[in-house]
């Protein structure tokens, strides 16, 4: 399902995107602007927001020499799929994924992909899961680097003492997608 490229760090320096092809471009979604990224082995970058300069600008720095084209025409399958789930007319998204990643970013990322719909977890919870009780800091890292939000669902994961926490596209975003997921999930 999901194509993780080895890496050694999330930040641009030292990340090797030459020659990454990445088509990209902007939809309207209930949450505002939504920027999808993708290669032809999946999706490589998912970001919120209100305006598409940003995201444009986000995307260039998290992929500085990726051969970026913006795309146009008929919506690939994988960005309807993720209107859809916004839209609330289906709770699955299962689309692949192509980003790089530590070797324990994707033990994490690959965990967050087993919360229920409807469900969260807290990063201490998920630290312990993953066989290191004390890397709770570590799981957060993890979620706030993860490019790809929704198909990688780091909105499901709260603190000890389930508030909401920290979310890179904002936590008014962060609430919206946990109340869209508890009102499919439970019919409300």
């Amino acid at each position: 399902m999901a194509v993780l490229r080895e890496s050694p760090t999330r930040s641009t320096c030292g990340k090797d995107t030459r020659g990454i092809n990445m088509g990209y471009r902007f939809v309207a979604c209930p949450l505002g602007r939504l920027l999808v990224a993708r290669t032809e082995q999946g999706i490589a970058a998912l970001y919120l927001g209100s305006e598409d300069g940003p995201l444009e600008t986000a995307l260039r720095t998290e992929y500085p020499t990726a051969l970026l084209h913006r795309e146009e025409g008929p919506l690939h399958p994988w960005i309807a799929a993720l209107l859809d789930y916004l839209n609330g007319q289906t709770t699955q998204l299962d689309q692949p994924v192509d980003v790089p990643a530590t070797a324990f970013q994707e033990r994490v990322w690959e965990y967050l992909r087993t919360i229920p719909y409807g469900s969260t977890c807290s990063y201490s919870a998920i630290a312990r899961a993953l066989g290191q009780p004390t890397a709770a800091r570590a799981v957060a890292r993890a979620c706030a680097t993860n490019p790809v939000s929704l198909v990688i669902p780091c909105h499901r994961v709260v603190r000890e003492d389930g508030h909401l926490s920290g979310y890179r596209w904002g936590l008014e975003r962060k609430r919206a997608l946990q109340a869209l997921e508890q009102r499919l999930n439970f019919g409300v």
